[in-house]
């Protein structure tokens, strides 16, 4: 039942009886671990220097034939089925990714064609690690709207295809993956309450991928010069990272009148420990609050908190009506926090 405690920002516009719930949630990882010792082989680095600096023990990586449209429908085909929805019933389908297969068409369209939701519009999103939140939230639109009664939102990720892999700074990071969330009008839920979003382009260059568009199209100085690789300042990610993501979930929760006490578990973007430590601290959360399963995956960036929201659910850290937080950051840079009632 609806807790009539909670304040529900979005009843005060003109969306009566109707609300935005995740229904069901699913992910898919790849089959090949690559460990921190494996990567002692390839770069000068070590599992120590890597645990101490990340929290990262492994991460997935795709085989050379499986592509992000091949991680998005297999996490979307696990999340339909848990809702008990039929593919054909899927209204909208929005793809989070800076991995496409291709630059187009989107890859949103070539999963639809996977898992075989034909009567579903389809697009990409392309918020780098904020992308499943910024997905979230712009499929939940269309269902307070009344415009669609069925959206599939899957985070989905090769960042193994642009990972350079002679960088010791960045390899050892990311790792590949997808989840999905199915967004059905429930009743008698508040589902997704609120979400708080921001941007700011004029840092955009400490997280980037420079080659491959208009700026830089591909050619073979742009090959030598390694411009189709994602290139970072970790210094300031982290500092921009635990400031901004701090600053949305204490928006968030104030939109709702929530303490930090009140929020069951807190999922953030899987990015470093250290940041995820640091923004716990800042929110005056508990360890037990913050989930994490950094360790295994390392960053996959958009499917990031998909992942790690369905390994709550599953784990039963998330209960019907339990509060939960998801946070955000990434390339852009941009930025979110999102308060739901599970």
């Amino acid at each position: 039942m609806t807790n009539p405690d909670i304040k529900n920002p979005r009843a005060e516009h003109n969306f009566v009886g109707r609300t935005c719930s995740i229904t069901a949630v699913g992910s898919y990882v790849p089959k090949k671990v690559l460990t921190n010792a494996a990567l002692e082989e390839l770069v000068d680095t070590n599992d120590e220097w890597i645990i101490t600096r990340t929290g990262i023990r492994e991460r997935r990586i795709a085989a050379d034939d499986e592509y992000t449209s091949d991680l998005g429908a297999k996490a979307a085909k696990i999340a339909l089925e848990r809702a008990n929805v039929d593919p054909a019933d899927v209204d909208l389908i929005i793809l989070a990714t800076i991995t496409p297969d291709m630059p187009f068409p989107a890859t949103a369209c070539l999963v639809q064609e996977k898992i075989g939701a034909f009567n579903s519009a389809a697009f990409d999103v392309e918020a780098a690690c904020s992308g499943f939140v910024y997905a979230l939230e712009i499929g939940q639109q269309f269902i307070m709207s009344r415009t669609y009664n069925t959206v599939l939102v899957i985070g989905a990720e090769k960042l193994s295809s642009i990972t350079d892999w002679q960088d010791r700074n960045t390899c050892v990071l990311f790792g590949d993956g997808a989840g999905a969330a199915v967004l059905q009008s429930r009743e008698n839920s508040h589902g997704l309450l609120t979400a708080c979003m921001g941007a700011d382009g004029r840092k955009a260059s400490i997280l980037s991928q420079p080659g491959g568009g208009s700026l830089h199209p591909a050619c073979g100085q742009s090959v030598t010069d390694r411009l189709h690789y994602l290139r970072m300042d970790g210094q300031e990610v982290f500092k921009n990272a635990v400031t901004a993501m701090t600053k949305a979930a204490k928006e968030a929760l104030a939109r709702c009148e929530l303490e930090v006490s009140q929020i069951k578990c807190i999922i953030p973007h899987q990015a470093n420990m250290r940041i995820l430590k640091a923004v716990g601290d800042r929110l005056g959360a508990s360890e037990e609050q913050v989930f994490s399963n950094l360790q295994k995956y390392g960053n996959t960036s958009a499917a990031s908190v998909a992942i790690a929201l369905d390994e709550a659910v599953q784990q039963g850290r998330v209960q019907r009506g339990d509060l939960i937080l998801l946070l955000v950051f990434g390339a852009g840079l941009t930025w979110g926090a999102a308060v739901i009632e599970w």
